[in-house]
């Protein structure tokens, strides 16, 4: 659509806080979050194949981000309603009770999306990027478009930091470390490699080599870039230093993906939906 800048737009926030690559450490730590809900991460057990194809499954999440975050008002709302429709015919079966419960509940589909901004935004801020207190309520904010789309009524989601840190309050009586939950976060600090990535030895590569190790290292910040509360229920409790660690180690990422993307043209870097968005925005304000 000629001219659309979308849900957000160029003076947003949204749009500030999106253009940052570590932002990819905040979706690891979003999950990490989210898996502490007994009922949600039952949910994405019973309902995906994040274990035979974890990283089609990031690369389908980071897509729809990415077009709620940079696509148009009508590509936004087509992604969706395609969400929507899938989450509509899913169900699971809580292994406490029996129970068998839609997986679009508004309650899980809130700490889902509570769990996700939240993570985005102290990520950022943790690795180094400024935000004023307003910018970050403002981000909040500008989020609860994403989560109507979701299918939340607005008036249900926090919309502020002081907001966002009531609800955690709220929710920590209700979080635990489920099988489920304890099975996920394994799997996100050893994901497998999948059968169909080359032969034997380059999996075996994968699997011990530098690779592996430089993504447990990632790993293992966004485990401590989570809340003290959440960490503790993982069963750390945390140095006195951990936060501080924590905040040098993801800043250090975000200079090292800084300098190195430095180096790539910028047709490989920047998402071509991205690209797409700026030059609307360009051609909206010369109109």
């Amino acid at each position: 659509m000629t001219g659309d800048v979308g849900l957000f737009g160029p003076g947003s926030v949204t749009w500030k806080l999106h253009q940052e690559p570590i932002l990819l450490l905040g979706g690891l730590r979003s999950l990490y979050l989210q898996a502490l809900h007994p009922r949600a991460v039952t949910a994405v057990a019973q309902n995906s194949r994040y274990r035979a194809d974890p990283w089609g499954r990031l690369t389908r999440t980071s897509a729809y981000v990415g077009t709620v975050v940079w696509g148009t008002t009508e590509e936004a709302e087509a992604a969706s309603l395609r969400v929507r429709r899938m989450h509509a015919r899913m169900t699971a079966a809580d292994p406490r009770t029996g129970e068998r419960f839609r997986i679009d509940e508004p309650d899980l589909l809130r700490w889902v999306h509570v769990a996700e901004v939240e993570s985005f935004l102290s990520t950022a801020v943790r690795a180094g990027v400024r935000l004023t207190p307003d910018e970050i309520d403002g981000y909040y904010t500008e989020q609860l478009r994403a989560a109507e789309l979701m299918g939340l009524d607005p008036a249900t989601v926090p919309a502020t930091a002081d907001e966002v840190s009531a609800y955690y309050d709220e929710m920590l009586p209700t979080l635990a470390l489920s099988r489920d939950g304890l099975e996920t976060a394994l799997f996100l600090t050893v994901p497998s490699v999948p059968e169909s990535w080359g032969g034997r030895a380059f999996r075996l590569g994968l699997t011990l080599g530098p690779t592996r190790w430089a993504y447990f290292g990632i790993a293992a910040t966004a485990m401590a870039l989570l809340p003290p509360w959440a960490r503790r229920l993982y069963g750390g409790f945390g140095l006195p230093t951990t936060d501080l660690t924590a905040d040098l180690s993801a800043r250090g990422l975000r200079f090292l993906l800084s300098t190195v993307l430095a180096t790539i043209p910028r047709s490989l870097r920047v998402a071509p939906i991205r690209e797409a968005a700026l030059a609307r925005a360009a051609e909206a304000a010369v109109s």
